[in-house]
Parts: C-alpha cells; sequence; structure tokens
C-alpha cells in the first residue's frame, strides 16, 4: 500500500481534545484493535500520518491505515513502517460518495445489494453502524 490518500477535511474529529494528535489517532487504532500491533507508533505532520510497528495480520495494517486515515485532518497515511504478513488477496479500497449506502456499494462489487454485510465485517473498526457511512469515508472492499 505505503501511500493511501484521504480527504482532509471528512472523517471523525479526534483533533483538539487537548491531545496531541499522534496520541488521539494511536489511541483510536489501540482501541479498535487491541494488542495487534507490536511496536507501535504514530507521527504527525501537516495532514501526514506516518504508522510503523509489526501488525499479526495484513487486514490489520490495513484496519489501521483506514482507521488513522478516516479522521478529520488526516490527508494521506503512509504505512511503509508498518510490517504485516503479505496478504493472500488483494484488497480493494472505495471511497464513499454522496448518495451511497453499504448495499449499493454492495451491489456494484457482488452484483448484489444483500452482500452489503460483507463490507460491514470488513470495516467494523471503520463502521459502527452500517446506517450512518459518510462520503469521503475510505473503506475496504474484500474479495468474496
Amino acid at each position: 500500500m505505503s501511500v493511501l490518500n484521504f480527504i482532509k477535511d471528512v472523517g471523525s474529529n479526534l483533533f483538539g481534545k487537548g491531545k496531541k494528535e499522534e496520541d488521539a489517532i494511536k489511541d483510536l487504532v489501540n482501541k479498535d484493535l487491541p494488542g495487534k500491533i507490536e511496536n507501535f507508533a504514530v507521527d504527525f505532520k501537516s495532514g501526514v500520518v506516518t504508522l510503523t510497528g509489526s501488525c499479526d495480520s495484513h487486514a490489520t495494517k490495513e484496519k489501521a491505515v483506514l482507521l488513522a486515515g478516516n479522521v478529520k485532518g488526516v490527508e494521506s497515511v503512509d504505512d511503509s513502517g508498518l510490517e504485516a504478513p503479505e496478504p493472500e488477496e488483494t484488497t480493494e479500497f472505495y471511497t464513499i460518495q454522496k448518495g451511497d449506502t453499504l448495499s449499493k456499494i454492495a451491489k456494484h462489487f457482488y452484483g448484489s445489494g444483500s452482500k452489503y454485510p460483507v463490507i460491514f465485517e470488513a470495516n467494523r473498526e471503520v463502521i459502527k453502524n452500517p446506517d450512518l457511512i459518510y462520503p469521503g469515508q475510505v473503506v475496504r472492499i474484500p474479495k468474496i
């Protein structure tokens, strides 16, 4: 992956709550992926998040990038310092557009809107409620 771009003005509003940006992102990732990244470190400069550490799986690496990137004020995430086992399959990423629903996205990628739970389950750390997605949010589209 190396660098994944995000829309800077959308996402979770974590910054400005008395914590350094690095600490806010690190706490978010650790909360949603507890114990899955060893020696985890976050750097934040001018909208760019750099992640380092060792992940237990490639899916964990992808989820950490999405968690860090779907934060208001983040325009890109560099994961080149985040180690993970090689993926079994290539994961596709999708940026949610105005008017999208998980069903609509599932129909586009899988041919059936009823397969939206596959997308929801692959993104549980980023999507807390399948009815609450927003334009600009980036999600994983797993192969089925």
